[in-house]
């Protein structure tokens, strides 16, 4: 009777562990996160994807706003089109006008909003908004992005709180885009970013069109080291287990 009971102990100390990885580890994939295809280097190009998860198992996402850092205002900014979403630019007057090319530039993007044509992003999916930007400002070593994601129930969720270094990451993190260190080929990368964004097709597909399934290999090895992580500690338990049950034998 008492090998049983404290096979049992184990046995639930096992689960409460593995539930406290899983609990840990779920809000990450919950994020609206933003990277780079390739290198982001100050003063140069990138392309970068916002990628947006649908965190609700009973509503659709339906529109993403990001806002674009006023204190690093970014003289480009080209959305490519994604299927299945329209794309609203919107442009403010500047402070201090930018310098590009040496011309003088007295407006930049400050948002770019995508609104669903059909269902959104449902259930299970996550989508990518590429955003072609340059060029990046050279006296930052990164750029907070607030976003706003929209639910077909009209809920929304506000990406607006700026990560701290030293910090616990907090709730509802900003979408945050790290800059490695400046580059001599500033306009072949504005090339290279360019073709990128203009690649894309006009072409409307159905509703779930553009979705990409949330088991993709984009999301697979964080979903696979997790899953490790718990079946380590699961045998843990049972090893812990049989070690003791094996001992009590053999003082009988």
């Amino acid at each position: 009777m008492q090998v049983s009971r404290t096979t049992t102990r184990i046995a639930a100390a096992g689960a409460v562990a593995a539930t406290a990885v899983l609990a840990l580890s779920a809000p990450a994939f919950a994020h609206v996160t933003v990277q780079p295809e390739g290198a982001a280097a100050k003063g140069g190009y990138a392309v970068v994807d916002f990628k947006v998860p649908n965190e609700r198992d009973n509503a659709s996402t339906t529109k993403l706003e990001v806002n674009l850092p006023a204190d690093h205002p970014i003289a480009s900014v080209m959305p490519q089109p994604v299927p299945g979403w329209s794309v609203k630019v919107t442009k403010s007057k500047l402070d201090k006008p930018l310098t590009m090319h040496g011309e003088k530039i007295a407006e930049a993007v400050t948002k770019v909003t995508w609104t669903a044509d059909g269902k959104g992003i449902q259930p299970g999916y996550f989508q990518k908004f590429p955003l072609s930007l340059g060029a990046l400002p050279e006296d930052t070593d990164q750029l907070v992005f607030k976003a706003l994601q929209t639910y077909s129930d009209k809920d929304v969720v506000r990406w607006i709180e700026v990560p701290q270094k030293g910090e616990d990451e907090p709730e509802n993190p900003a979408p945050t885009l790290e800059l490695t260190a400046a580059t001599d080929d500033h306009h072949g990368t504005q090339a290279a970013a360019s073709g990128t964004a203009g690649a894309a097709s006009d072409d409307k597909g159905d509703d779930k069109t553009g979705q990409t399934a949330a088991s993709d290999k984009s999301g697979g090895s964080d979903t696979t080291a997790r899953v490790l992580g718990v079946v380590g500690i699961v045998v843990g338990a049972a090893g812990i287990g049989y070690g003791v049950l094996a001992g009590r034998r053999r003082t009988a």
